[in-house]
């Protein structure tokens, strides 16, 4: 039987922390130690000049995901080992694991097999805590703002249009919508509330964009919390907050060092929602990358469709960062499922679903390669059950496109079986690119959302739900009409439809809402009906997790 993840991360045997800092070069001045085999980096560091040539970055995406399963960050953390054991000096960054899905369906978020990170229980479970002290920041803001409404309200809040929410790191759908401030006089003004995950909150997504605690607190001033009476953003830096939100979050902003199973160095840090926010780690964990390594890989969350598309319309624009090349991850399951196959039968042979399914794959190809003129490679994480037909089929494809496929076996064999990647992953750095954004900033606020779902999608064109277009008027009048676009949306489908698989045609991306996370620096456009607060399965991972009477944990996967 084969072993579990958490079977396979506790038996390693990991280098401490200290002996992975010096890989970097980092001295005990420049990091805390969490233990043995954790580490906070000052951020102080970037301030010195970069020792080395600049750094390649490789982005790892994925088609869209399917119950049958992909392995993005599995591949992420292989290709990281299969460049070391090329002799390229390689940091890995990535996204910290939320509590939500560590405990519904999803499970945990730190790679897979022999692919991991470690210590894969401590990084899945609370890890060094910043995602409370996120969470802590957000409600302090939401206490400060109810607090001002109570002692007077000078500045004239309208409280239907409270716009803050609270949270926590929990999938907990009671939570949702609330009604609080009752009790009477003494316990505040009764109004509608509820609650987000801690990963959906406006304070992840601007920490995670954040290059400096002086940015971190430009960026708290500018979120808007509620409006007016009459019809003015009314904002956090209004109420004094952002000073002690910033003080809160002085050590979660350090990045946070960790290894992989064979001893290479990873950032694991931030991780807003892909979905809803723009899905990749810190700004400040990807330059301390970049500060230390001449090989960066990360990646961003759900398919390209979401991810990738928000890493370099959204994240590379504001940073300046030039991807050097991008892995797009594949399963033929996966895309046999994509074909109309039920997952049970993903497994056995079928050239006629692949070929209905490859499609999903060809579009995000033609996306990068295309719309962001950026060098890339289809990672197929290879079962046992594919066929040569197969696989034959998938190169055969690819290579109409001018984009070669490699087989990845990371989860089995680690580092050794992403070697043909790597190598692959390295040629492409060398080709010359033009990368270019999916839409220009300064457009219209509509024609960038057009852009984004005509280009990037494949839809026909956009319909406005309701009052959308009139607030769209409103959030170009009072001048957010700059802000790049962040799309909420399914991460099912390139529709915004989840039932829609494959490659659809002939339909519209329907806009529901648009809201501004003016902290953050866009503009969030929902489709469809996306969750901020996701509830538990009927039968939770959470019911399987323990600790025994050492203190050793099991069930996590």
């Amino acid at each position: 039987m084969a072993k579990s993840d958490i079977e396979i991360a506790q038996e390693a045997t990991p280098e401490r922390i200290d002996k992975i800092a010096a890989k970097l070069g980092l001295t005990e001045e420049n990091f805390e130690y969490y233990g043995w085999y954790k580490a906070k980096v000052d951020y102080n560091i970037l301030n010195q000049p970069k020792d080395g040539p600049e750094a390649k970055v490789i982005l790892v995406t994925a088609i869209n995901p399917t119950p049958a399963g992909e392995g993005k960050t599995t591949t992420t953390v292989g290709l990281g080992d299969a460049l070391t054991k090329l002799g390229k000096k390689t940091v890995i960054a990535l996204r910290e694991p939320s509590l939500g899905p560590v405990f519904g369906v999803k499970g945990g978020a730190a790679g897979g097999g022999y692919a991991q990170v470690i210590p894969m229980e401590d990084i899945n479970l609370h890890f060094t805590g910043d995602f409370h002290a996120i969470g802590a920041a957000n409600n302090l803001l939401a206490a400060m703002l109810d607090n001002h409404i109570y002692q007077g309200n000078e500045l004239d809040i309208d409280t239907r249009r409270v716009v803050w929410r609270r949270c926590v790191d929990m999938n907990d759908r009671q939570l949702r919508n609330v009604v609080d401030g009752m009790g009477g006089k003494v316990h505040g003004v009764p109004r509608e509330d509820g609650f987000d995950i801690t990963v959906a909150s406006e304070i992840m997504a601007a920490f995670c964009l954040a290059t400096s605690i002086d940015d971190l607190k430009a960026r708290f001033s500018r979120i808007v919390v509620a409006y007016s009476r009459s019809g003015e953003p009314v904002t956090a830096g209004q109420l004094d907050a952002p000073g002690a939100m910033a003080a809160l979050l002085k050590d979660a902003l350090k990045p946070n060092l960790v290894q992989t199973l064979e001893g290479t160095p990873a950032f694991v840090h931030g991780g807003p929602f892909a979905n809803i926010a723009h899905g990749c780690n810190s700004v400040m964990a990807t330059n301390m990358a970049r500060h230390f390594g001449d090989y960066v890989v990360t990646e961003a969350g759900f398919g390209a469709d979401l991810g990738a598309e928000k890493f370099l319309d959204i994240k590379c624009r504001m940073t300046g960062i030039k991807p050097s090349a991008v892995v797009i991850v594949a399963t033929i399951r996966a895309l046999k499922y994509n074909g109309g196959v039920p997952k049970t039968e993903t497994g056995l042979e079928n050239l006629e679903a692949l070929e209905r399914g490859l499609p999903n794959l060809l579009k995000h190809v033609e996306n990068i390669t295309q719309v962001y003129n950026l060098p890339c490679v289809v990672a197929l994480n290879r079962f046992d059950a594919d066929t040569d037909a197969e696989i034959e089929l998938v190169t055969r494809r690819c290579a109409e496109l001018g984009v070669n496929v490699r087989m990845s076996e990371v989860w089995g064999k680690g580092g050794d079986g992403g070697m043909e990647l790597a190598e692959e992953v390295v040629r492409l750095c060398d080709q010359p690119s033009n990368f270019t954004f999916s839409y220009d900033l300064d457009a219209p606020i509509k024609d960038k959302i057009e852009a984004i779902a005509k280009r990037i999608y494949g839809a026909d064109g956009v319909q406005y739900a309701g009052k959308v277009s009139q607030e769209i008027e409103n959030l170009e009048n009072l001048g957010f009409g700059k802000l790049p676009i962040c799309m909420a949306k399914t991460q099912y489908s390139l529709s915004d439809d989840q039932t829609k698989l494959g490659r659809p045609t002939n339909f519209n991306i329907t806009v529901r809402n648009i809201t501004v996370s003016a902290g953050a620096g866009f503009l969030v456009v929902l489709t469809g009906d996306i969750m901020k607060m996701p509830g538990l399965p009927k039968v939770p991972a959470a019911t399987k997790i323990d600790v025994d009477s050492d203190g050793k944990i099991k069930g996590l996967f």
